[in-house]
């Protein structure tokens, strides 16, 4: 999730953030952005607002940082706890990101840390002690442990005082569970045999930002406060779950005119969305079914494997009318997470051909379908019921912008 650079106002229908973005801190002269100057999925218009005035009239002198941080205060819904810390740490995370303190933009980010954690720095994850012994059986059965054995070692007293065996019991967050597992992982000789450097707590923070996000996007941009542990640790904290979050939500150029669709792609990953109008597109032009995903390729560990997915087996079959080799498939095929991707020679002529088959225009975004799983999850979730959710809350958000814009 800084390559600090501050960004000139954004170009209607162009990307949120260009690439660069400064390390300085701005004094709040993009608030009050005009909609023209926001990307079309976030150039919403806000209720009882005043229009924005024609070029060529005067111009407002830009807010100050307090002024904005009181904007962002009334935005936050009512009975947020510590009102202005949260609006000095989104203020912050903008500022570094190089994101126009916009309404529109703070809307996004509050209506997610909303629905992920109801505006709780670490929230509490109902059942983790269940699920942080399942997860232990599960390991010791794959490494031959007895589950006696593994119960034994987890009597063992821990650096916090306390035995692991009590830790597990008494956990309600994901921060301790983190902190849990980096513990057993360099204390225990079981810990080490278990998970080998491996740490099951993949998400975290207000915003329930992939920790993997934050490691790679801090790689590429300096992150703006002091790391006293990690990374990994920065996004258990509400300053480094916002930075990392708003990065992840608006740090790119998301080629949607509806909102609902970057909300998706915070759950299934950048460019889902896209993706997912890709597959249907393909599976028109190709005449078979295809799982509206947004994954155009197989993937093992995070990296794409060269066995062929059924969109990359669909697309070969078509090579000939899209004039294009299986090797030149493959190479756009691998852009599939970046926005280049909607450039590529294979995107522009797989849609031609699924037009000139419909004779109509297909949409560029279409809602992935993808169940959400995971232990933390009791009830059956979709990334459509969490876009959907997530666009209720930002357009609430944006009737408490009246005055604010």
């Amino acid at each position: 999730m800084p390559r600090l650079i501050r960004l000139s106002p954004l170009l209607l229908g162009a990307v949120l953030l260009a690439g660069c973005a400064t390390g300085g801190r701005d004094n709040g002269s993009g608030a009050g952005t005009p909609a023209s100057n926001l990307p079309p999925d976030l150039a919403q218009p806000i209720p009882g607002a005043p229009p924005v005035k024609p070029e060529g009239s005067v111009a407002k002198p830009p807010p100050s940082e307090r002024e904005i941080r009181a904007m962002i205060g009334r935005l936050l819904p009512a009975g947020v706890k510590e009102r202005s810390a949260w609006a000095g740490d989104l203020h912050t995370a903008y500022a570094s990101l190089g994101l126009p303190h916009a309404p529109q933009l703070y809307c996004a980010t509050i209506a997610v840390i909303e629905q992920e954690s109801t505006f709780q720095a670490d929230p509490v994850v109902p059942g983790l002690p269940d699920i942080v012994w399942r997860e232990l059986e599960q390991r010791g059965k794959k490494y031959g442990i007895p589950k006696l054995l593994i119960s034994a070692a987890m009597l063992k007293g821990s650096p916090d005082g306390r035995s692991y065996s009590q830790r597990i019991d008494t956990l309600k967050t994901e921060k301790q569970l983190n902190s849990l597992f980096e513990d057993m992982i360099a204390e225990l000789p079981a810990g080490k045999t278990l998970f080998a450097g491996y740490n099951p707590v993949r998400t975290g923070g207000p915003m329930q930002v992939s920790i993997a996000f934050a490691e790679e996007f801090a790689r590429e941009k300096a992150y703006p406060y002091p790391v006293h542990r990690s990374i990994r640790d920065e996004v258990f904290t509400r300053r480094g779950g916002l930075y990392f979050g708003s990065a992840i939500l608006l740090d790119y150029p998301a080629p949607y005119d509806d909102v609902v669709y970057r909300f998706a792609d915070f759950n299934a990953g950048r460019y889902s969305s896209r993706n997912a109008a890709f597959q249907a597109a393909l599976g028109r032009a190709s005449g078979k079914p295809m799982v509206l995903d947004g994954d155009l390729l197989r993937y093992a560990g995070g990296k794409p494997v060269e066995q062929p997915s059924s969109v990359e087996s669909a697309l070969q079959q078509l090579a000939g009318k899209l004039r294009l080799s299986q090797r030149e498939l493959r190479r756009d095929l691998l852009l599939e997470k970046t926005a280049a991707f909607g450039q590529s020679p294979t995107f522009s002529r797989l849609f031609a051909l699924a037009e000139q088959q419909a004779g109509r225009p297909l949409p560029r975004q279409a809602m992935p379908q993808i169940d959400l799983k995971s232990p933390k999850i009791q009830r059956k979730l979709t990334t459509e019921w969490f876009a959907r959710r997530v666009e209720g809350r930002y357009r609430t958000c944006l009737t408490r912008a009246e005055g604010s814009s």
